[in-house]
């Protein structure tokens, strides 16, 4: 299915996101440092965000608005990710998507810093699972920048495959995350998938991920973009919607456009994205909405676990 890509670093993903590491604050100074030595003539700004794993610092070069992007975390899965966001954004420069992404002023994977274009903007949402329905005039820009993204078709060797279906499959089996029937009925649906094209997907399809401009909306964090089977970039916004189930509606009725292939191939994405956000927040509920949201993630794999026997036994 699909080969090539970053396969063997999957597994530390979702370890990575479920145990972040407390690693201590890098000052802003080292920052603007190291963004001066890959862009000179940077100015520092403020920092705009941190996190465990990065930070982002607001400046300028020029008359340039930007933001840099320093990865705090040397473990080396997120250096690889690094270099992954760098390499797709020297693809972008290379051939501009249909959507609009962040210009890139300069990288060194080495140091761990990014200089982009800052990209006025709010996200649509800053939760991970947002806690009320979203505008529909939201939803629709969401939409239609993931399909536009999902349509286009690079250069060759522009991007790899993102991880292969099987090994992954068997992978949440041997971690009981997915049952012998499960595995069975994913797997044959694999099988009858194994000729469809694969979809450049952005891999991390968060509502944070997209910045809402005067110009429409753009995309934003490619560490994980790549191919995939068609729909992975739905069943990621679909397994975040809990609280909107009209958009899931209008989500389902957009990956099931191809048909039946279309079909199966959002199912086989949405089981495994479910399963990973449970692996996610499994052991980690410390509050009961944490706990809510767990039950709900239980609810939807429930759900989709009968759209998918009910789709095996169509074949």
């Amino acid at each position: 299915m699909a080969h090539g890509g970053y396969s063997e670093s999957d597994r530390n993903t979702e370890a990575a996101r479920a145990h972040p590491l407390h690693l201590p604050p890098v000052p802003p100074k080292a920052v603007a440092a190291v963004a001066a030595k890959v862009c000179p003539g940077f100015v520092a700004g403020g920092v705009m965000r941190r996190t465990p794993k990065s930070v982002l610092m607001t400046g300028s070069l020029g008359r340039n608005p930007v933001v840099v992007k320093f990865l705090a975390d040397d473990s080396p899965h997120w250096v690889q990710r690094f270099r992954h966001e760098i390499s797709a954004y020297r693809a972008f420069t290379r051939q501009r998507p249909p959507v609009r992404v962040p210009r890139l002023f300069g990288a060194d994977p080495e140091r761990r810093v990014l200089v982009l274009e800052h990209v006025p903007g709010r996200p649509v949402a800053v939760e991970r699972h947002p806690g009320a329905a979203l505008s529909r005039a939201d939803i629709r820009a969401v939409l239609h920048a993931f399909g536009s993204l999902n349509t286009w078709k690079p250069p060759a060797g522009s991007f790899h495959a993102a991880f292969d279906y099987l090994p992954r499959v068997d992978r949440y089996h041997r971690l009981s995350l997915l049952t012998d029937r499960d595995a069975s009925d994913l797997a044959q649906l694999l099988r009858g998938l194994s000729r469809m094209p694969l979809q450049l997907c952005h891999g991390d399809a968060l509502f944070s991920n997209v910045l809402l401009t005067s110009g429409g909306p753009a995309l934003v964090d490619w560490e994980f973009v790549g191919y995939h089977l068609p729909g992975y970039d739905l069943a990621v916004l679909w397994s975040l919607l809990a609280r909107d189930p009209l958009t899931r509606r209008h989500i389902v009725q957009a990956a099931q456009q191809g048909g039946s292939f279309a079909r199966d191939a959002f199912l086989v994405n949405l089981m495994l994205v479910l399963v990973r956000e449970i692996r996610m927040h499994d052991g980690h509920a410390t509050g009961e909405e944490d706990r809510r949201l767990l039950r709900r993630l239980h609810d939807d794999c429930a759900t989709v676990r009968r759209a998918v026997r009910a789709a095996v036994g169509t074949h």
